[in-house]
């Protein structure tokens, strides 16, 4: 069975600037900068603690998806140019990192100092390197078999799992955030027992986890079964911990241990409840924590960063989640995330990128070697996979809305098409037209967002006769003919979403009682449409703050969704009626996606707005 999706519309736009913008042009061969670094006689004297190899696994990643995706030959040729390039670099013991033989990840290194936040400074991104050559040469071997690509990828896997047993190596002494972003390697691990189904790679992670849980300042697996908030597993940092979640759920998915799955869920549990801004980024960067670091929870500040790797991983994270479960809050997750935080990030050109984006503040392009540009088209080239899935069953699942189509080929030679006609995530109607050679009978499952209150589904007119629940999937079973037609009409309408920066003195009285105190409250104010974040720019042309009084009347009179002008975007508009109406347009492309264009979501409420 061979699927082919095609997404149009917004993301499909997305999908083609990062191919002809990141993809085609940071790196194009071996002596593209990134790549230049693997070069033997660059290696030999690099002693910097630098993660910039990180950059070739993660082009690997992205540019083999999209070369397969797209049939683009120059792609295709740069992608096996570049793999049989790092093939050739590679070391007889599997080494193919960056790194001088006396600072490679299979030497023990002197203690490093501590940072402010009392893990060990100046660790080696050695295995970080290497986690992410490990996934992009398997990407390359799933597009473009070739033996050489995965013998490099288990040779590497190989040299892991000897430094950590023989090599007498724990894998926490190899990364920061006491060990975090070297015990990511879980996620590669397990995705070579997954391809060559070979058991020391599921021993290589499981190996990993056992240590991760066992170091006292991160244990991963303990903390997590405890319930604890993510904010205080290790130093809390978003991105490597969403990255061994999503290592923990494959390996969850290769045991079906049961502990693994629910350390998982709770983990996500914790991220979506307390760490997620309205446009699905985790975000953190509040006060005294760093910029890439979950805030504890309950902490809100409209100028918290939100890292664009932290999206890709957790985009990632509920991929693997929608996979084990295949419950619809996991889609919904990565439709809010790649239409608002992924997408605000960035440009139309394709190869800029921000490196943060922020609820509230100024969109600033990244420069040329940051993390968040390639983790941003990594994000991208995610999203075909995950629109569109058809069990071993049969069963067809429509995750994501846009349009586009997939098209569903069996080895028996039938063919099936699904056409999406819609302007989500634009108010509109999602018409899906079947196109058949025969006849079939087969289960369509459609996502109803979470938000969509008395949403219908009508087949070839009629009304579908089936219960049409928010955040579930609701399934047609039937037999399907060639131009049968679905029109799904999710409403949209404005929501207005409120938020406090609170803080509550706690203590206790001399009889023990619990004392708790108010003793600072600042309310906001912010506005979604269907799946959409919507924002203002500068208020009146040149304020980053206008303080509002909410009209004391029903919603509907003073917050509006009005259409679109003529090659213009949809527009929600606030009258608070003692001044000027404030227009919002969606975040994304609040300001044009001009490098220095202000975004403004949140904004603060007067003390006496009506609650």
């Amino acid at each position: 069975m061979t699927t082919t999706v095609q997404l149009g519309g917004l993301l499909g736009e997305a999908l083609a600037a990062n191919l002809r913008g990141r993809l085609a042009h940071f790196i194009v061969d071996e002596h593209s900068p990134a790549i230049a670094l693997f070069a033997p006689e660059r290696r030999k004297d690099n002693r910097e603690g630098d993660w910039y190899g990180e950059h070739a696994g993660k082009w690997l990643v992205a540019a083999a998806k999209a070369a397969a995706r797209s049939a683009d030959d120059a792609l295709r040729t740069g992608v096996l140019r570049v793999a049989d390039y790092l093939v050739s670099v590679q070391e007889p013991d599997g080494y193919l990192g960056t790194y001088a033989a006396d600072h490679r990840f299979m030497r023990p290194q002197p203690p490093k100092p501590v940072s402010w936040d009392g893990a060990p400074s100046v660790r080696t991104w050695d295995i970080w390197t290497h986690a992410y050559l490990i996934l992009g040469l398997l990407e390359v071997h799933r597009h473009f078999p070739a033996a050489r690509y995965l013998d490099a990828a288990r040779r590497i896997g190989d040299l892991c799992l000897h430094t950590l047993t023989a090599g007498g190596i724990d894998i926490t002494e190899l990364g920061n955030h006491h060990g975090l972003s070297a015990t990511v390697l879980m996620d590669p691990a397990a995705e070579l027992h997954a391809v060559t189904g070979e058991p020391r790679y599921l021993q290589l992670a499981e190996l990993v986890l056992r240590q991760a849980d066992e170091h006292p300042e991160l244990a991963l697996l303990t903390r997590a079964l405890q319930g604890a908030d993510v904010s205080t597993i290790a130093t809390g940092k978003a991105y490597q911990l969403a990255w061994n979640l999503v290592g923990l759920a494959k390996l969850h998915r290769a045991t079906g241990k049961a502990d693994y799955r629910r350390a998982v869920e709770q983990a996500w549990r914790s991220i979506r409840e307390h760490h997620l801004t309205l446009g699905g980024g985790p975000w953190g960067g509040v006060a005294h924590r760093s910029r890439e670091v979950f805030n504890p929870a309950g902490v809100f500040s409209p100028y918290g960063y939100v890292e664009t790797c932290s999206s890709l991983a957790w985009i990632q994270l509920n991929r693997e989640l929608l996979a084990i479960t295949g419950e619809a809050r996991y889609a919904e997750e990565i439709e809010r995330t790649a239409y608002n935080d992924l997408l605000g990030a960035q440009a139309p050109n394709g190869e800029d990128w921000c490196y943060y984006v922020f609820p509230n503040g100024k969109r600033v392009h990244t420069t040329y070697w940051r993390c968040c540009k390639s983790s941003g088209a990594m994000a991208l080239e995610e999203l075909p996979a995950l629109a569109y899935a058809r069990d071993d069953d049969g069963t067809i699942t429509v995750n994501l809305y846009g349009a586009g189509s997939a098209s569903f080929a069996s080895d028996g030679g039938d063919e099936l098409r699904i056409e999406q006609d819609t302007a989500c995530p634009y108010p509109d109607d999602v018409r899906l037209r079947i196109a058949l050679g025969r006849p079939m009978r087969f289960a369509l499952k459609l996502r109803i967002p979470s938000w969509a209150t008395g949403a219908t589904l009508a087949v070839n007119g009629e009304d579908a006769g089936i219960a049409l629940v928010p955040e579930s999937y609701a399934t047609l079973e039937r037999e399907w003919h060639d131009g049968d037609d679905l029109v799904a009409r999710f409403p949209m309408q404005p929501r207005l979403h409120r938020a406090a920066n609170r803080n509550v003195q706690e203590s206790r009285a001399p009889d023990g009682s619990a004392v708790r105190q108010e003793v600072l409250r600042f309310e906001y104010a912010a506005v979604t449409c269907g799946p959409l974040v919507y924002a203002t720019g500068l208020i009146d042309g040149f304020k980053v703050e206008e303080t509002l009084r909410l009209p004391d009347a029903p919603i509907e009179q003073w917050l509006a969704l009005q259409p679109p002008a003529t090659g213009g975007l949809p527009r929600i508009v606030l009258d608070p009626g003692y001044r000027a109406p404030l227009e919002f347009t969606p975040y994304f492309a609040t300001g044009g996606r001009v490098d220095g264009s202000w975004r403004l979501s949140w904004l603060p409420l007067a003390p006496d707005s009506p609650g």
